[in-house]
């Protein structure tokens, strides 16, 4: 029996992995880690928004960074290969030291979506600032037009920063309290 296993080009590995495809096993799902105090917060947050009304959300300008690899480092998928396929050139995906990578800022609301911003440098304050100026106000414009507004944000360095809570003040501005280390209850997570 083993020596038709080996003449069948299967590789261990898939064979013994096959059971995990199906519906009894299933691959784990990555969540956020929180500490206790988060886990408070986040309740109490949720507590006091569980009778928002449809109305109030849609109020909402929810917005988010995220980070899209360009170049696949050593974290490349895995490929599935008969023996003898290693250095096929189907089967390979060159790796490199140094990953590219853009950052890319973005907005949602009831109303639609607004402009993407694809960002050159590290977000720091100025450089968030620069994105609310040329592309939430814009979007914010699209999207409400003389309607009032709330806008979201997590509690990243760039936006919890003294100056960019100035800048929202100065522009009469609400921004919703979030709370900490919770990407998950953001809708554009998903987008």
């Amino acid at each position: 029996m083993w020596g038709r296993f080996i003449k069948s080009g299967l590789q261990l590995e898939s064979v013994l992995q096959e059971p995990l495809r199906t519906d009894v096993c299933k691959t784990w799902v990555s969540a956020v880690a929180l500490n206790n105090r988060q886990r408070q917060k986040r309740l109490a947050w949720a507590k006091e928004k569980k009778d928002w009304t449809a109305a109030e959300w849609s109020k909402v300008m929810l917005s988010d960074e995220s980070k899209f690899c360009i170049s696949f480092g050593n974290q490349a998928p895995k490929v599935w290969r008969k023996k003898g396929e290693a250095h096929n050139p189907l089967c390979l995906r060159s790796s490199v030291k140094f990953p590219q990578s853009v950052m890319v800022w973005g907005a949602m609301s009831s109303a639609g979506v607004g402009p993407l911003c694809f960002l050159r440098s590290k977000v720091n304050a100025a450089v968030y600032q620069e994105v609310l100026e040329h592309f939430m106000l814009p979007a914010a414009d699209q999207l409400y037009g003389d309607a009032d507004f709330i806008f979201q944000q997590d509690l990243a360095p760039a936006h919890s920063a003294k100056a960019t809570s100035t800048w929202f003040k100065d522009h009469g501005i609400p921004v919703l309290n979030w709370p900490a280390n919770s990407p998950d209850l953001n809708p554009i997570e998903n987008l």
